[in-house]
């Protein structure tokens, strides 16, 4: 009570924000008749006057005012827009660093014009981040004219554009693009080996469009760029073939559970019963599959592929979760519906399907650099974002991203008839009462979206509404490239549309029709004439109530169900929603309270009938709220490890960089070879040991395999008075002394090909650098996957998991010194001019990164000796025969099966 008579006398935070901001506005629109007075070329001439200032000492936020002045009446000019007073609030909010929840239809993309310009006059590059291909097109090239006119260059990150193009676009005063492809460029960036060869410039300022998505639907999993391994795939297919006949033969008790396996909805696990674990074992050595029982070490990898594909078979669903296209698995967004061309499962998940659905099973693949948006998006400076839900997560925005969220009210009063939620017991009975409302609204010539949560549900009503004759179209995954065409009509008297989740669609829907998408998509129509069918339709529309919008089903975040009904009512206009459920959904199947469920079976609801109440409202909020607590907690989770691994991504990262600056990397090669012979004597001269039990023997043998050199270790070993320091000094100065003739010789032998021994150094440093991360990150995932069960062991498995990657990186930098050493000590001469290795064949993902064989072999212009370390083929180990574990790099797992590292068990030195 206190609370509440305190917000009515002093306001809310978000009133007091708003307050401060209104302040502001009035300045600005105090300056809009002394600019129209001015001719366009003193417009423009404005921003070379704001630079001006800006390099005399002038700071941002003096500018806001008069700069925003200038880009509304730019607006004015180029793009026949003016930005409203809640539209300036909105820019003020975004160049403060926050995010601006605005509702659709309220002119986001041109809100952002004004934040745009205003940080974009520093010449550093403001980024505009985009959910979609489409909308980054359309946005540079609607708003581009904006920025044309004020002086401004604008460029836009999509598929395909080559390196030369991507490097212009990021050297524009703007640069628009999707999450994605900002994300992959970063990554394929700190893989290049000339500082040349970038195309990112350093991170300024971004703003993030539909942030809510981006930032928290797609934050779950990282962005993942890998390389192909060489595991055979024919053994996706085969175990495939056995889970389908184990499934088949298990049967579904009284109770709802089966006979062979245990599924968790929630969480989207499936793990095997004790039977279930007996049967499938006697079904692999029937197939002639497996050896030996199903659990022993040497079958670990065949349990694993059973385990994705029965995950495959139980969990996900054609049409829900993938569809085919083209011989292809493609993956569709659960928050937008939308297919995510180019993403793939990982961990064996995707080929798992590829082989249920029996198209061609793509190899497996190694991840070589990946990175969480969560991190990537934490790079930038200064970061803003907007979208129209974001209240319900304003604690995880803060928690994660320190980003704060303002509620900007509308511009005209919301005229929306949000109607209770209507429950019926069954689906069946849900789906006919949604179809007799279609048909009532259709016969007022009131407009109709249906939102859905999957391509299988758009499609049952379709078929639905086809049986009663009414026309629709549908909006989905399989009619993806019709998505501007299809919702550019919607709004038009009568119009049926059939969608799956509504986030980030892009296109407004405007009552009686777009104007402008329709004239853009067909310019022979007459633009006089088109305007005034819209004009009519939209009265017409207007009178009849406005869009209608018909949830089908609550999704499980109470921002799509938001985003869904904020479809209607845009502008001031009228409309309506109301969602339509059964006990049968999903959420209310899965989250639901099972007292909700037993009240409404008490209540006797005969069929087609409903039941309507404000309390149903509010139960269903609390299970949506019970969901988005779980899967923020998830994020915080993945985060959490992530930011492990991003700590160390980012030394890498800048130690890369730092050797692509440095003109040559001779000192830094240097110090690593004094430190590796400083480990090597260490190893086999302990502190303070008598000379007797010097291994002078065995550190002989130890600098001739690393340094390539023979040295009288142990003639200087039996010398009077020598210590330790003094033979480790020695054995450094002859290294030096050895390397330095190497370097000479080579430096005249590349001469005749512009080649020098220093540029040599700086390749195989930065080379062999991406091969010991990328086993680095393999051996981490290793780790991920199981770390959870020191848990059982009352361990925190997350601080378990800090200590070990640590202890790893470490041990990394040390495995990097050596195998530097080792190779400019034995390069020679090749005959070829050495030059940096192509670039691998890749694949960018955005799923749960994988585990994979390690594979050791890298593209290096150097030749070097033949008796050096391999390529690591697990193939050639046997464990029960020491003399092939030679091979075996030190990052992999010892063949001895004790679970350590090879170097620190059996390859200890």
């Amino acid at each position: 009570m206190l609370v509440s008579l305190a917000r009515a006398l002093l306001g809310t935070s978000n009133d007091r924000v708003l307050k401060a901001y209104r302040r502001r506005v009035r300045a600005i629109n105090e300056l809009e008749p002394k600019l129209s007075a001015l001719d366009d070329a003193a417009l423009t001439a404005k921003t070379a006057e704001f630079r001006a200032r800006l390099g005399d000492g002038a700071k941002l936020s003096e500018l806001l005012p008069e700069a925003f002045a200038v880009v509304r009446e730019a607006s004015k000019r180029a793009l026949g827009m003016r930005h409203f007073d809640v539209q300036l609030i909105g820019g003020m909010v975004l160049h403060d660093g926050r995010i601006a929840e605005m509702k659709t239809g309220e002119g986001k993309t041109l809100v952002a014009t004004l934040a745009v310009y205003l940080n974009a006059l520093e010449g550093k590059g403001v980024h505009v981040v985009t959910v979609n291909d489409y909308l980054a097109r359309r946005d540079a090239a609607q708003m581009g004219r904006l920025y044309q006119f004020l002086g401004l260059t604008t460029g836009v990150i999509v598929p395909g554009l080559d390196e030369p193009a991507r490097r212009a676009a990021y050297a524009a005063d703007i640069t628009y693009g999707t999450n994605n492809e900002f994300g992959f460029d970063y990554l394929r960036d700190n893989m290049k080996y000339q500082l040349t060869d970038m195309v990112q410039r350093p991170f300024n300022f971004a703003i993030v469009d539909e942030v809510d998505s981006i930032l928290i639907d797609e934050a779950r999993t990282p962005l993942i760029i890998s390389g192909p391994s060489d595991e055979p795939t024919s053994l996706y297919g085969q175990v495939d073939a056995v889970v389908e006949a184990f499934l088949a033969r298990g049967k579904a008790g009284e109770d709802g559970k089966y006979e062979f396996y245990e599924k968790d909805e929630k969480a989207r696990t499936v793990t095997m019963t004790e039977t279930g674990a007996e049967t499938v074992e006697d079904m692999l050595h029937e197939a002639g599959l497996l050896v030996g029982g199903l659990y022993d070490r040497t079958n670990v990898p065949l349990v694993h592929h059973v385990q994705q594909s029965l995950r495959a078979r139980t969990l996900f669903t054609r049409d829900v979760d993938y569809i085919v296209r083209e011989g292809r698995i493609v993956i569709i967004d659960e928050f937008t519906g939308r297919m995510l061309e180019g993403r793939r499962y990982s961990d064996g998940l995707h080929q798992a399907l590829e082989a249920k659905e029996k198209v061609q099973v793509q190899q497996e693949n190694q991840t070589l650099a990946s990175i969480t948006f969560q991190n990537y998006f934490r790079l930038y400076p200064k970061l803003a974002g907007m979208t129209g839900t974001a209240m319900t997560e304003a604690d995880e925005f803060d928690q994660i991203y320190k980003l704060t969220v303002v509620e900007i009210p509308t511009n005209v009063a919301v005229m929306r008839d949000d109607q209770d939620d209507e429950v019926y017991r069954t689906a069946a009975e849900k789906y006919e009462a949604v179809a007799k409302l279609i048909a009532e609204c259709r016969d007022r010539g009131q407009p109709v979206l249906v939102g859905t949560t999957s391509i299988e549900k758009s499609e049952l009503i379709s078929e639905l509404l086809n049986r009663q004759g009414i026309k629709h179209s549908v909006l989905n995954a399989r009619f993806h490239e019709q998505e501007a065409t299809i919702i550019a009509q919607a709004g038009a008297p009568g119009a049926i549309t059939i969608a799956t989740n509504m986030a980030g669609r892009g296109t407004d829907i405007k009552l009686g029709g777009n104007y402008e998408m329709r004239l853009s998509l067909d310019p022979s129509l007459d633009p006089e004439a088109l305007r005034a069918e819209i004009d009519v339709a939209h009265a017409k529309v207007k009178d009849a109530g406005g869009l209608f919008v018909i949830g089908t089903e609550r999704h499980e975040s109470r921002r799509i169900y938001n985003q869904l009904r904020g479809r209607a009512g845009r502008q001031g206009d009228p409309g309506a929603s109301r969602f339509f459920l059964s006990l049968e959904d999903d959420l209310m199947r899965i989250f639901g309270s099972d007292r909700m469920g037993g009240m409404l079976q008490k209540l006797g609801l005969q069929d087609g009938e409903a039941i309507r109440h404000p309390w149903i409202n509010k139960a269903l909020a609390t299970a949506q709220k019970k969901v988005e607590t779980r899967n923020f907690d998830m994020r915080k989770n993945v985060l959490r490890y992530d930011d492990v691994m991003n700590d160390q991504r980012k030394e890498v990262y800048a130690q890369r960089r730092e050797f692509m600056h440095a003109e040559t990397v001779s000192d830094v090669v240097a110090e690593m070879r004094e430190d590796v012979i400083a480990a090597l004597v260490a190893n086999r001269i302990p502190e303070k040991a008598f000379a007797e039990q010097w291994q002078t023997t065995e550190l002989t043998a130890d600098l001739q395999r690393v340094l390539g050199l023979e040295l009288p270790v142990v003639e200087w070993a039996a010398e009077e008075g020598i210590d330790e320091t003094h033979l480790r000094e020695r054995i450094t100065e002859a290294a030096a002394t050895a390397m330095a003739e190497k370097a000479a010789l080579m430096d005249v032998q590349l001469a005749q090909i512009n080649y020098s021994f220093a540029q040599i150094e700086k390749s195989a440093l930065l080379q062999t650098l991406d091969h010991v991360w990328k086993e680095h990150l393999l051996a981490l995932d290793y780790m991920r996957q199981g770390i959870g069960l020191r848990g059982y062991g009352q361990r925190d498995p997350l601080n378990e998991y800090k200590r070990e990657a640590f202890a790893m990186f470490a041990a990394m930098l040390d495995d990097l010194k050596e195998r530097v050493t080792w190779g400019l000590s034995h390069v020679v001469v090749s005959e070829a001019p050495p030059s940096p290795p192509p670039p691998p064949a890749t694949i960018e993902s955005h799923p749960l990164p994988g585990h994979i064989a390690p594979d050791q072999a890298l593209a290096d212009p150097l030749v070097h000796d033949t008796d050096g370390p391999r390529p690591y083929r697990p193939e050639d180990i046997d464990p029960a025969r020491p003399e092939t574990w030679a091979t075996t790099p030190r990052n992999a797992p010892c063949p001895c099966g004790s679970g350590k590292k090879y170097k620190y068990c059996h390859g200890k030195m």
